[in-house]
């Protein structure tokens, strides 16, 4: 039987004080002292934020109560949040730690990083804000960071937690940025909040908990130094519209691999794009823009790409280099500028129902059927008189009363003229499409459900 050298090895090591010698032990940290420290750095600068925000999800003209939090970053009263905080919003209210309370609006936003620059309504003589940094550097898995907001509506907390991912990629939540994932605490309320480091600053952006799993997720504070300029200076940030749809050279969930080492594969072409328009096909692989190699080998590889081409100025002809089959071509196109994801709505509550404007990006399934835009009928009201009609949640609107209807305003037009006329008329005609198929209707809008509701 052999015996093991290695007692004998260790033991020799040790007598020659060779490279077995123990560490020294680390100084002691005194967390709290830490904690406290960027706590006094950034707490001044948190702002509790009250929204009354429309809600047409019900066929009805509601309005809704929601709250947030958010960080002061610059001393003449800027102030960053989520989007979703305020999204539909008509009025603001922004309550500071020092128990000032303003009005705010709405500077700029976008929609895609879910980021919001708001101006709190202060006289002119006002003395200046506490405020809080952005942070230019990316955080490190470990760092030790502390969530601030106002969770629950309630006062102002801190959580302490740690990075747990740098990069992490969520489908269909964030195109242009990864997240910071962290354990530290987020609650509703705590949405538009700072993730702070231990040195006091600004990293990131709180945006989404969840509740069950001790997880919580924050816009990096670099991405969202990119398009500030333009949140300030537009009011949104001006991304560019190419058309491409992509995938990676590695999916792992779709159980996806493509024999190349480089570059990155489309998909598909968005309906009337410039990169359709310029004739790029599913399956073309891109290499290169404009002479510099592209690759995304996995999803997490996607949002950099996405926000380099979204950075390129609206009509700024660029050239890429694709590979299809066997060749390599180059093809040169110019972006249009994207937009906005969301359509405009109105509610037009005698008739039951609220009617959307149809937008690429929100509406793809609607876009199949009306690609010059249009409108849909976004939501109708349990107790209206579009339900009884038999109109429903995502038909597109083609006529109403014998006339084309492509705007708001073509359909407010209409609703307001039958309004004027209710002792001559209740009734009219609506022709939808449905799944590719017209249907007409009648629309009786004799019952009013919100006098009866009240009386």
């Amino acid at each position: 039987m052999k015996r093991s050298l290695l007692p004998a090895v260790v033991a020799a090591v040790i007598l020659a004080g060779g490279c077995a010698s123990v560490p020294a032990a680390p100084e002691a940290i005194d967390f709290r002292e830490t904690i406290q420290a960027a706590e006094k750095a950034v707490f001044p600068a948190l702002v509790y934020i009250r929204v009354v925000c429309k809600d047409l999800s019900s066929g009805k003209d509601e309005k809704g109560v929601v709250s947030g939090s958010g960080v002061v970053i610059a001393p003449e009263g800027e102030l960053l949040t989520n989007h979703h905080v305020i999204d539909k919003a008509e009025e603001i209210r922004c309550l500071l730690t020092d128990g000032s309370s303003y009005p705010a609006t709405v500077l700029g936003f976008d929609q895609d990083l879910d980021v919001a620059l708001l101006k709190l309504e202060r006289p002119a003589d006002a003395p200046p804000l506490p405020f809080a940094g952005l942070s230019p550097d990316t955080v490190q898995i470990g760092d030790v960071v502390l969530a601030m907001g106002a969770p629950w509506g309630l006062a102002r907390s801190v959580t302490m937690g740690i990075i747990s991912c740098t990069d992490r990629y969520l489908e269909g939540a964030g195109r242009y940025t990864l997240w910071y994932q962290t354990d530290a605490a987020i609650s509703p309320g705590n949405s538009g909040g700072p993730l702070v480091d231990t040195a006091g600053r600004v990293v990131g952006l709180n945006a989404r908990g969840i509740i069950f799993g001790d997880q919580a997720f924050t816009i990096p504070s670099p991405t969202i130094l990119e398009v500030l300029p333009a949140l300030r200076a537009e009011g949104n940030a001006g991304w560019a519209w190419f058309g491409f749809l992509f995938q990676p050279l590695r999916d792992f969930d779709r159980n996806m691999a493509f024999d190349a080492t480089n570059g990155v594969v489309v998909s598909g072409t968005e309906l009337g794009s410039p990169a359709r328009k310029a004739g790029v096909k599913a399956g073309d692989r891109v290499v290169a823009v404009d002479g510099e190699p592209v690759t995304a080998l996995t999803w997490e590889q996607m949002p950099a790409l996405e926000r380099r081409l979204g950075r390129i100025p609206e009509g700024t002809e660029t050239r890429f280099s694709v590979v299809r089959g066997a060749e390599t071509l180059e093809i040169a196109f110019a972006p249009r500028a994207k937009g906005a994801v969301e359509g405009e709505e109105k509610v037009l509550p005698r008739w039951g129902f609220t009617a959307k404007e149809i937008n690429r990006f929100d509406n793809p399934q609607l876009s199949f059927y009306a690609p010059d835009g249009g409108l849909f009928v976004s939501a109708t009201s349990w107790d209206g008189n579009a339900e009884s009609a038999g109109i429903k949640e995502n038909d597109i609107l083609r006529e109403v009363g014998g006339k084309p209807v492509a705007t708001l305003d073509d359909v407010a037009a209409i609703y307001d003229d039958a309004m004027a006329h209710l002792d001559e008329k209740t009734k009219i005609a609506v022709v939808v499409e449905r799944r590719g198929r017209r249907i007409p209707l009648t629309l009786n809008y004799f019952e009013d459900p919100e006098k009866e509701i009240i009386e």
